[in-house]
């Protein structure tokens, strides 16, 4: 084979792998071929927030991180339509400890996993429950390929990790996570070198980000600082962060 064909034939393989699966053919996103993942972990119980100072207490209501997803669920359709997927991971352990909890104690809005999947037949999302950092990953590796427009994380967190269960399972504590050392175990070939990637958890920009960027290749924004849930009670706000930004 002459050698510009040889040029000619890697070129066309190469095009083809550069090409964007979501871009429709006029260069647009095609968002009923993207895919937006909200991912929620779990709140505390209050027997052991109870314990701690008033000032210092999580989650004195249950909601606090399916509310804040239900909002940027509505927005997510508002700006794309119907068509785009949208993807919830739910950390269930943590809300079926708290359902018995809440209704024990005559919970004002009391827990419910009722509740949870109300959000999902209200917007047509794809609700996917989990139990573990193992399971995000595996989930992530398993979309096609520069599918995913967007990423964000409601939840607990620390400056290392997304602690799913913090403080359910044991006091001030969490034994369902994903550590900033499990990162490089996604594989960056499922995001859309477009994406948006934020997480609304504590402190996730002060190393966690970081690690995401270097591990992914996309940027995380993240939380230099505190987040206040306290804002969503409106039904509109997002979590307030009390610090800034970062990646």
């Amino acid at each position: 084979m002459k050698e510009w064909m040889i040029r000619l034939v890697f070129g066309l393989v190469a095009c083809g792998l550069l090409a964007d699966p979501v871009r429709a053919q006029n260069g647009a996103i095609d968002y009923s071929r993207s895919e937006f993942i909200i991912l929620s972990g779990g709140p505390a119980l209050r027997k052991w927030e109870d314990l701690r100072r008033p000032n210092e207490q999580h989650d004195r209501w249950w909601g606090n991180f399916i509310r804040s997803a239900r909002i940027r669920v509505q927005q997510l359709r508002r700006a794309h339509g119907p068509a785009a997927q949208i993807t919830w991971l739910v950390y269930r352990p943590a809300y079926e400890m708290r359902v018995p909890e809440d209704a024990t104690r005559q919970a004002d809005q009391p827990a419910a996993m009722s509740k949870i999947e109300s959000v999902r037949d209200a917007y047509g999302l794809k609700l996917i429950y989990f139990s573990s950092g193992d399971d995000i990953i595996t989930y992530l590796n398993s979309r096609p390929r520069r599918s995913i427009m967007n990423f964000e994380y409601f939840g607990h967190s620390n400056r290392d990790c997304f602690m799913f269960d913090y403080s359910a399972e044991i006091s001030g504590a969490s034994v369902a996570y994903l550590h900033e050392s499990q990162l490089t175990r996604i594989r960056r070939g499922s995001f859309n070198p477009r994406a948006t990637i934020r997480s609304w958890g504590c402190h996730t920009g002060e190393s966690f980000s970081k690690f995401w960027k270097k591990a992914v290749g996309i940027p995380m924004d993240g939380a230099l600082g505190k987040t206040d849930y306290s804002v969503i009670i409106d039904h509109v706000s997002l979590p307030r962060v009390n610090g800034s930004w970062s990646r």
